[in-house]
This record gives C-alpha cells, sequence and structure tokens, in this order.
C-alpha cells in the first residue's frame, strides 16, 4: 500500500523473489504506466521495475485476498488512507509496516494509528534500519534492516519472505524501540543538514549526530525500549544512514533550511516527503505531554532545538550555536533509571511480550 520510493522498493524486493506483488497507488494512469512501462511516472523513473511487479489503484482487486500486506503510505497520511481501506481488508491479515514517524494529531506512533484504524487484534510488524530506496531497487550492496513484532513467529515468517542475499532482515521484540528510532533519526538527519548548509563542518555534525543518538536513547529507554535496539540498524545504524547518505530527504531539507531557504520555498520545490519536519513538532509534544520532570528542553535540548528553528523561533545558526553554548553535563545517561512509562508506554492497551531477546 503506496507507490512512494520505499513502497517501489518494498515491492521489488517481493517480486524479486518470486512472490505476484501488487503496488496499491493512488492514481489509475500511474497504475496503468507501471504496467504497462515498467516504471513509476515520477519516482525512480529512470530505473525499471520487475516485470512481476504490477500496480492498481482499487483497492477491492488487490487486499481481499493479499496473504500479507506492507504498509508504504507515509505517517501524516496513514490514518486518512487506512479509513479509506480498511473494508477491503481480511481481519486476520497480517500488516508489515515501513512508515515512520508520529502523527501530528494524535502523537502515536504508527502502532497506535493502525490499531486505531484497524483494531486491536490485527497482527502486526514494522521494519526499520538503513536503507535507501533507491539502493534497494538498483540492487546496490547489502542491505540489513530489522522486522519487530510482538509476535516473533510473524516477524521470523516475514524476515524469511523477503530476505534474500543483498536484503537481510533481523527480528526483535522491540516494537516501541524500532518506532522511536525510526522516528526520531528523521529528526537528527534536519540538525545534520543544517550543520552542513551552515558549513559547520564535520566535527559539528558528527558531535551533533551522537547527541541526538544520546537522546533517541533516552527518550526510547523512558518509553520501555531496549537500549540494545536504539543501538542498533533501526536506532543508530538508521540515524548515520539518513545523516551521512546522499539520499537521505531530511538531510537534504536540513541542508537547505541551513542554506538559507524557507521552509515554504523547501516545501514548494519537492514532491518528497520529508517526514521529519512533521516528526520534530510531534515529538516534541509527545515529550512534553508524557514526559515528566524540570527543564526537559535540557534533556533533550537537540529535539527541542531543531523544533523551535522549524516554527521558526530561531534561524538554524541561532539553533545550532545554541546546542554547542549550552552547559556541560555528564556524558553518560544512567541505564538502570526508569520511569512509569516504561512499563504503560504506547498507549499501553497492549500486554507486551516476556520473549523480548532480539536475535539481532
Amino acid at each position: 500500500m503506496g507507490g512512494g520510493n520505499f513502497g517501489l522498493a518494498m515491492g521489488t524486493i517481493c517480486a524479486r523473489q518470486g512472490l505476484p506483488t501488487t503496488i496499491l497507488v493512488r492514481d489509475e494512469e500511474i497504475a496503468d504506466a507501471i504496467n504497462r512501462e515498467h516504471r513509476h511516472p515520477r519516482y525512480m523513473k529512470d530505473i525499471e521495475l520487475p516485470t512481476r511487479l504490477r500496480a492498481t489503484a482499487d483497492p477491492n482487486e488487490c487486499l481481499p485476498d493479499a496473504t500479507y500486506i506492507i504498509h508504504a503510505v507515509p505517517c501524516q497520511y496513514s490514518r486518512k488512507f487506512l479509513e479509506s481501506v480498511k473494508d477491503y481488508i481480511p481481519a486476520q491479515t497480517p500488516i508489515l509496516s515501513v512508515s515512520k514517524g508520529i502523527e501530528t494529531s494524535s502523537m502515536g506512533f504508527m502502532a497506535d494509528v493502525i490499531r486505531d484504524v484497524l483494531g486491536e487484534d490485527r497482527p502486526l510488524a514494522f521494519l526499520s534500519g538503513p536503507s535507501f530506496a533507491r539502493e534497494i531497487v538498483e540492487g546496490v550492496g547489502a542491505t540489513a534492516v530489522v522486522i519487530a513484532s510482538e509476535d516473533l513467529d510473524l516477524a521470523r515468517d516475514l524476515a524469511a519472505l523477503i530476505s534474500d542475499g543483498q536484503f537481510k532482515c533481523f527480528t526483535s521484540t522491540d516494537v516501541i524501540g524500532v518506532e522511536v528510532g525510526g522516528a526520531v533519526k528523521n529528526v537528527i538527519a534536519l540538525g545534520a543538514g543544517m550543520c552542513e548548509g551552515l558549513g559547520l563542518g564535520t566535527n559539528a555534525m558528527s558531535g551533533l549526530v551522537t547527541r541526538g543518538c544520546n537522546e533517541m536513547r533516552r527518550l526510547g529507554m523512558t518509553f520501555g525500549a531496549k537500549s540494545s535496539t536504539i543501538a542498533g540498524l533501526s536506532g543508530v545504524g538508521d540515524t548515520f544512514g539518513t545523516c551521512f547518505g546522499p539520499l537521505s530527504r531530511n538531510r537534504k531539507f536540513g541542508y537547505r533550511l541551513g542554506k538559507g531557504e524557507t521552509m515554504q520555498e523547501i516545501l514548494e520545490s519537492t514532491s518528497e516527503v520529508a517526514e521529519g519536519v512533521d516528526t520534530a513538532l510531534a515529538v516534541v509534544r509527545l515529550i512534553e505531554t508524557e514526559c515528566k520532570g524540570y527543564r526537559l528542553d535540557l534533556k533533550f535540548p537537540i529535539l527541542f532545538g531543531i523544533a523551535r528553528i522549524l516554527e521558526g523561533k530561531s534561524t538554524p545558526l541561532e539553533g545550532l550555536e545554541g546546542l554547542m553554548n549550552m552547559p556541560m553535563q555528564m556524558e553518560n545517561f544512567d541505564e538502570g533509571r526508569t520511569t512509569r512509562f516504561a512499563k504503560v508506554r504506547r498507549r499501553s492497551r497492549r500486554k507486551v511480550s516476556q520473549m523480548e531477546e532480539c536475535e539481532e
């Protein structure tokens, strides 16, 4: 579900595995172009797609008899999209979500959004990790990602289904850890891009990314994630790729902000979605709503600072200089420190599985 860059990448992976695969797109003309020319007319249009991959704009044509469904619609559009197709999806069809972010209206992660629309009993899994769509479609090198599910058997089945010599899936039961990493890394990438655009050098960028990963870890552990998940492919690994990779939309967005372009100018000039922009604002609201303590902006200075820049409350240069001039504090975060949210988060209406060992 979703015919953007990553939807095309996941469809390509499945088709290369010999699986009959259909992409659900919004426009019948786009579906016809993919079926006729084996290329998407807008995204990665220079790359030929597998002939086994077909497309449709009719949900009734592809969803009712699907064995598995991959959700690749951007986070902020997911609720409306799911509402439009929910009547076509059988009750027990597993969904693998590859979308990342925090919904601005509800401050929910993708697990919350999907369950709100499709029900609590839906079998769900979540994929994250350093994985640029173009490299996947072109078959460049090897890609390693994590699939997380509260049902470890489902994670293993999906990993076996789509893994091959170039696309390797590890498994985990730490869903909230994978979701926090997948969302926050896009925000950190905005800051890394601003550093580059301002010409602040590699030292400054590396310091910001490292401290940003520390804030990701602190946020994840507050909500019950494992430190090892944040340190793995779906956290630090994905952050490195997004912050330093030339194909990163969020890094490019931050770079253009650092060069002096306005938010409006950037948004009007691109059709690609930089999820970090909305996520940056949502994550600050999430922290303010659910994290208790004094001066939360001192505990999460990078996340708060990037949000202030996006809100127009400071320029990129002012914001990043402010981060460099913050009071010094201890480098290490107390691993043993937890809060009540470690027991109740994720809008935690569900019992967390006791099998928390990551196969990674």
